[in-house]
């Protein structure tokens, strides 16, 4: 029989035993190892159940064993150490307050939206890296004392649990997600009545939603909830599953997540006292809908539509994290027509007013599509990628936001992911680590450890690895259909003294899973190696709607299906946070084969160095930046040439193969008289000891904090009413007069040259006559540009010259600037002038995408060859 209706028990626990209750609502066991040995201790024959949820374990536990631990003097003294180190983790100072009594000008709040987090498997809210940066974000935050508040949805379903079908395809589970059974609190009015946001939806219909609470260490996470009872069913199954259903359904959920979110953070903040957020943060473009929420709310000041963007942007970072226009959502214009203005949300905020902030009005735009990216950097004064390289990516990618500018001008830096060492390090390493000198500050006491602990350290790890894989190895068997004794092979797959390598990802095509099939003899050669033989980990997702991405997961489940390899291959179904956490000390080696540069960062890698774990991938994403020899080897590439995609795959996995086999295999098995690979144990204590600490996102949140929350705050606090409307009047002025800006006349005072060339450290006069129509010349600044130019005398590696002005204007009504110029460098050499709008609000000169050059008849030459 089938319940009608279902509810949670509550266990009650004695008195003695309260602070558990607390301890497992807080979201930092899953990153603190003595909170987590201490709910082992509850039930120690539930040691998985403690790892993955303390609540569902104290829901589990018998009242007998509860009335044994309430009488247990040893166990109240550590429930009452690890309680009491929890008070002082949430109450203490740290980094941030550190900064703030030294005088840094900080934000007395930030909102961080995010589509997806990634805490802990016991909320499963995340599908792939985006969510588990978001996670690693507010762990790191809550370390440092950041003053963040995270908004999301809670998703009923989750993301998807992944099985195999017999024939190795891919099957999708959606179990059900009851809030009561997870580790969150539902927010509650002062009377007791759930509080809930409302949005307006078309027909005079309505969306409302719950909101409940993570507590993530010190940081709160607020999760909407579309499944209340008022929603119709349409409406109630908005927050059902995370990057689920059709267009209007993920306009809904983004709706939600951006206008909503808004709601509950300022309803969290009446409601606790909570310092209201000054910089509002969205993680990719699926919450960007809360710029339009503060729009509407400063239009209810009396500001107009234009002087409250100007307020809103100044508030706001972007965080871009695709490095391809097909990963980022785009709407019909008409759906969004359709859900604001009056009959929707937003009312008296004009239509045209909010798509004109979407609308992807550049060369090579569609105009017809509402972009949410787009929306985001219009709506945002600082953004960023999520490295070195995926920053210059994104520069090009939306560089036609900026027309005029080179794409190294376009205003996204990048501050590079980090990830949360306490929640990916293995307890054993920090263990190591914390016998010689090492602390959560201190990475360089690897450099004390001898040789055969990190070896020996390293080998127990790999063995942990390999009863992990045979355990999970045999569910999914049984899974797929295989009786017990069918399985007696999977006692002798994998070998704790092989080289293992891990590969670990989101299946879309870009990452390649399948690039290692390429020449599989090749592969079965190295698999079967007679001494020095290696074997293969992998797991992965495809998206439910992605068919291609399931036939690559098939591909590689049915090759390691093989009898002859199925010992040293193995995919395992189901990839989450809690598998992760055994793979990456597992492995030896870190797989990453993307196409070059689709990946915009790859923190997986960064999760496998801190682990000790050497890295084998292309120079993408974060490896780009930090590849050392000795952190491990770099895949050639064929990216930027004009070859084919299956003539590029099969060059690139031959690089792969050879890597393998001629140093990668060798570096491992090549032992000295001790028995120990002391080049590749080096090659691990360099990884840890000085890869780790760039790669933490302690030092990522610092980053954030130092470079674009504390400006945006600054910013924030500077646009009053009136200054913002001030702003936005200037740049209406500066809009309507830029088209008669112009350079019209640049004439040199060269220095003396031979047949064209000047000498190095000579100096370059420049007089410049300047256009400024209805503009004065405190509205701009005038720069000469100037660096090595090609045989299209395109100018790289510029630098930038200010001008000034010098008297007034000619009868023509034109200005004169001056300034010199800097012959420093060798080789051909050119130089140009340009006008930019100028006004001490701007975050940077590109912020209005305006420029004015000289044509191509303007002055009396540009070019210099330097020698």
């Amino acid at each position: 029989m089938k319940a009608i209706r279902r509810f949670t028990v509550r266990p009650v626990l004695p008195d003695p035993l309260q602070p558990l209750s607390g301890l497992a609502r807080n979201l930092r066991w899953s990153w603190h190892t003595e909170t987590r040995e201490l709910f082992q201790a509850v039930d120690p024959g539930g040691r998985r159940a403690a790892d993955s949820d303390p609540v569902r374990l104290l829901g589990a536990v018998s009242a007998g064993r509860l009335a044994e631990l309430a009488q247990d003097q040893q166990f109240l003294h550590r429930l009452a150490e690890v309680s009491a180190a929890l008070q002082k983790y949430l109450d203490g100072p740290r980094w941030y307050q550190e900064q703030l009594a030294q005088g840094a000008e900080l934000p007395a709040a930030v909102a961080y939206f995010s589509p997806e987090f990634g805490v802990t498997a016991a909320l499963p809210q995340y599908s792939g890296g985006l969510g588990i940066l978001a996670g690693d974000h507010l762990k790191a935050a809550s370390d440092l004392g950041v003053p963040l508040v995270g908004v999301g949805l809670l998703y009923r379903h989750g993301y998807f649990r992944q099985s195999l079908s017999r024939d190795g395809w891919q099957q999708e589970h959606y179990p059900l997600l009851d809030p009561n059974e997870l580790p969150l609190t539902l927010v509650r009015e002062a009377d007791g009545t759930p509080s809930r946001v409302v949005l307006a939806l078309p027909g005079g219909r309505s969306l409302h939603a719950y909101i409940w609470q993570a507590q993530v260490g010190r940081v709160p996470l607020l999760l909407l909830d579309s499944d209340v009872e008022e929603n119709a069913p349409g409406e109630r199954d908005v927050t059902d599953r995370l990057y689920g259903g059709g267009s209007e359904h993920r306009l809904l959920q983004e709706m939600l997540l951006g206008i909503g979110g808004v709601r509950a953070v300022r309803t969290y903040c009446r409601l606790t006292g909570h310092a209201a957020p000054e910089v509002f943060h969205t993680n990719e473009g699926h919450a960007g809908f809360l710029g339009l929420e503060r729009i509407r709310e400063l239009s209810g000041t009396g500001l107009d539509f234009d002087s409250s963007v100007e307020a809103v942007r100044a508030g706001t970072v972007f965080t871009t994290h695709t490095p391809v226009p097909a990963g980022i959502d785009r709407f019909d214009r008409e759906l969004i027509a359709r859900h604001f203005g009056d009959d929707g949300e937003l009312p008296g905020v004009g239509v045209e007013r909010i798509l004109q902030l979407g609308m992807e009005t550049y060369p090579g735009g569609e105009p017809t599509l509402f972009n949410m990216a787009v929306m985001g950097l219009r709506l945002a004064q600082r953004a960023n990628g999520v490295s070195t390289l995926h920053g210059a990516v994104s520069r090009k990618m939306f560089a036609g936001l900026w027309p005029g500018f080179d794409a190294a001008e376009v205003p996204i830096t990048s501050v590079t992911n980090g990830v949360h060492a306490p929640t990916w390090v293995a307890p054993e390493i920090f263990g190591l680590r914390a016998r010689y000198g090492g602390t959560p500050g201190r990475w360089d006491a690897a450099a004390g450890i001898p040789d055969r602990e990190i070896w020996d350290l390293r080998r127990t790890l790999r063995e942990q690895l390999v009863t992990e894989v045979r355990t999970r190895l045999a569910a999914s068997w049984r899974t797929r259909g295989a009786e017990p004794a069918e399985l007696g092979w999977i006692d002798g797959v994998l070998d704790p003294d092989v080289l293992t390598i891990g590969f670990a990802r989101r299946v879309p095509s870009y990452k390649r899973l399948t690039l290692m099939l390429r020449d599989r003899d090749r592969l079965m050669e190295l698999l079967l190696h007679p001494t020095r033989p290696i074997q293969i980990v992998v797991a992965g997702k495809a998206h439910p709607a992605d068919d291609s991405g399931k036939r690559l997961v098939q591909e590689l489940v049915r090759f390691s299906d093989d009898p002859r390899v199925r010992h040293r291959i193995v995919f395992l179904p189901d990839y989450g946070m809690a598998m992760a956490q055994k793979l990456y000390p597992g492995c030896d080696v870190w797989l990453n084969n993307p196409l070059r540069p689709l990946e915009a960062c790859g923190t997986s890698g960064m999760k496998a160095a801190l682990n000790g774990c050497l890295n084998l991938s292309v120079l993408d994403g974060w490896w780009d930046e930090w590849f050392e020899p000795d952190f491990g080897w770099a895949i050639p590439t064929a990216d930027g040439s004009a070859m084919d995609e299956d003539r590029r795959d099969e060059l690139e996995a031959n690089a792969l193969y050879e890597l393998i086999e001629e140093r990668v295999a060798p570096r491992f098995y090549d032992r000295g008289d001790d028995g120990l690979p002391g080049r590749w144990v080096e090659m691990v204590r360099r990884t840890v000891g000085t890869l780790g600490p760039k790669v933490l996102a302690g030092r990522m949140v610092r980053e954030y904090v130092e470079r674009l929350y504390a400006p945006a705050a600054l910013a924030h606090r500077s646009l009053d009413a009136a200054t913002a409307r001030e702003l936005a009047d200037w740049k209406a002025r500066v809009r309507a007069a830029w088209p008669r800006v112009a350079v019209d006349h640049v004439e040199a005072v060269a220095p003396s040259t031979v047949g064209g060339s000047a000498e190095l450290g000579a100096m370059l006069g420049l007089r410049v006559r300047i256009a400024l129509g209805a503009l004065e010349p405190d509205d701009v600044e005038a720069q000469a540009v100037a660096g090595r130019v090609d045989a299209a005398d395109s100018i790289s590696d510029a630098q930038f010259f200010p001008l000034k002005p010098s008297g007034g204007q000619d009868l023509e009504g034109r200005w004169l600037y001056e300034g010199p110029l800097a012959l420093d460098r060798t080789g051909p050499y050119g130089y140009t002038v340009r006008v930019l709008p100028a006004h001490p609000l701007l975050a940077t000169s590109a912020e209005l995408g305006l420029v004015a050059l000289p044509t191509e008849a303007t002055g009396d030459g540009a070019g210099l060859l330097m020698r």
